[in-house]
């Protein structure tokens, strides 16, 4: 079995017997892979803290060929997230990124989105406060686009007629993005404002100032971006991080 040594984030830890972890780790060099932490929960284990969910360092485990569970051997801690841990709603939206990460981030090599994620999530611990919900809605945006399913909104996403660069937008999640006034007629859309097409068109450019989002549009974007996901990437499966972060609770509290 050889020994491999990668950058890594923790996306699950759970629980296997009386000692052990089964982890799923986000890695550079290998995608998304998962092992088994033996011993992990003993009081003196080498593992000590570490495996905790968005804890980032560099891993080591034995690969076994044709087989889906690694033996980890190693992880070696970098960074805790600790600025995440502390603020639910910076939390909330870094554990969708890493749902995301963990559903549907392919187990093959792809260094784009592991540096995206990586830097998403030191972004979100250091973002001014009024910053973390736009951010967030950008963050989420690049990485959904890096793993292939980029909206498109300069172009009709079904027959490629380029759009008016400015005004109401017809925009359909089942499509995949805008649609020219014919195709919108024939096949539904959602009628996106002008100043929501401004928006959505700002958090999809990483060179863009944040856009200012009140309460009423931040929700509206907030279903907008969990409809895309659910429908383009979800496949039927449940994203409890997202729900959590779709509902946002603490509001409330």
């Amino acid at each position: 079995m050889p020994l491999v040594t990668t950058p890594a984030i923790v996306l699950s830890a759970l629980r296997y017997g009386e000692t052990s972890k089964i982890v799923r780790l986000a890695t550079r060099e290998h995608g998304v892979q998962s092992a088994i932490a033996k011993g992990a929960l003993r009081p003196r284990s080498r593992f000590g803290a570490s495996l905790q969910v968005l804890s980032e360092g560099q891993a080591q485990y034995l690969a076994k060929e044709q087989r889906e569970l690694h033996i980890l051997t190693a992880f070696d801690l970098l960074h805790l997230h600790v600025a995440l841990a502390g603020d639910l709603p910076r939390y909330a939206t870094a554990s969708v990124l890493g749902e995301v990460m963990l559903r549907f981030a392919p187990p093959d090599p792809h260094p784009e989105s592991y540096d995206l994620f990586r830097d998403a999530l030191e972004a979100l611990g250091q973002a001014p406060t009024p910053d973390v919900d736009a951010l967030g809605f950008r963050l989420l945006w690049h990485l959904v686009s890096v793993l292939g399913f980029a909206p498109s909104l300069e172009a009709c996403a079904r027959d490629g007629i380029r759009l008016p660069e400015t005004g109401a937008l017809p925009f359909s999640t089942r499509e995949g993005g805008a649609l020219c006034p014919a195709c919108a007629a024939e096949h539904g859309a959602t009628q996106l404002p002008a100043d929501a097409r401004e928006d959505l068109t700002a958090l999809l450019d990483p060179g863009a100032a944040l856009p200012r989002l009140d309460g009423r549009h931040g929700a509206a974007h907030r279903r907008l971006l969990a409809r895309y996901v659910r429908y383009h990437l979800a496949e039927g499966a449940e994203l409890p991080a997202l729900e959590f972060w779709l509902r946002r609770p603490w509001e409330a509290a």
